[in-house]
């Protein structure tokens, strides 16, 4: 009987990205171990997301209301949309500090290999909202990831936002603080030596 408990905890932990079948062992007796209270608020968690999360109507970051916080956040700069493919994607460049605008994920990149196409993103969405005559933005700044797929995205987002008086910007990237140079990619080079900025 534990065995067969134990056993349909591992596989189902082993469905988690990067889980593997040593580490889902080691978190299922970890779990196994826990105090009562914290292994069933940790499956209370769980069960609270699958049931009440959502899309938020504004942003479509995840929520349990119909607006999330950020956008309920009067002190939020609202003349500033960053544009991100994941809702986890809010999380990184929240943790940078240097943002204090509002949101709006996208739920994807493009990919027309792979048969993603702007109508099974939230492009749509995002025009809309710049569009709007209430609307006070001033700039999109486009957080699309730094490969392929992101930089079509970016073009796309770009271009459907022409026709209106908002500035799109793109996020700057390339060589990490503390990084060597020896040991940057030549994409990764080209693209810090664009970003470059005048030393003061």
């Amino acid at each position: 009987m534990a065995r067969g408990v134990i056993e349909n905890l591992i596989e189902q932990l082993t469905k988690l990205p990067g889980v593997g079948r040593k580490s889902a062992q080691r978190l299922a007796f970890f779990i196994l171990n826990m105090k009562d209270e914290d292994a069933l608020a940790l499956a209370g968690a769980i069960t609270a997301l699958k049931e009440n999360a959502r899309f938020c109507r504004s942003c479509f970051n995840i929520t349990d209301a119909d607006t999330c916080e950020i956008c309920r956040d009067s002190l939020r700069d609202r003349k500033r949309i960053c544009v991100v493919e994941e809702p986890s994607n809010i999380l990184v460049v929240e943790r940078s500090g240097g943002y204090n605008g509002l949101y709006h994920v996208l739920q994807g990149s493009l990919s027309p290999i792979d048969g993603i196409t702007p109508s099974m993103l939230r492009i749509k969405e995002l025009v809309d909202r710049v569009s709007s005559p209430d609307c006070a933005v001033e700039e999109v700044v486009i957080a699309t990831n730094p490969n392929t797929r992101g930089e079509v995205t970016a073009r796309h987002i770009r271009e459907a936002l022409s026709p209106f008086n908002v500035a799109v910007t793109r996020i700057a990237y390339g060589l990490p603080l503390g990084g060597d140079i020896e040991f940057a990619d030549e994409v990764t080079m080209k693209k810090s030596l664009e970003g470059r900025t005048r030393l003061e």
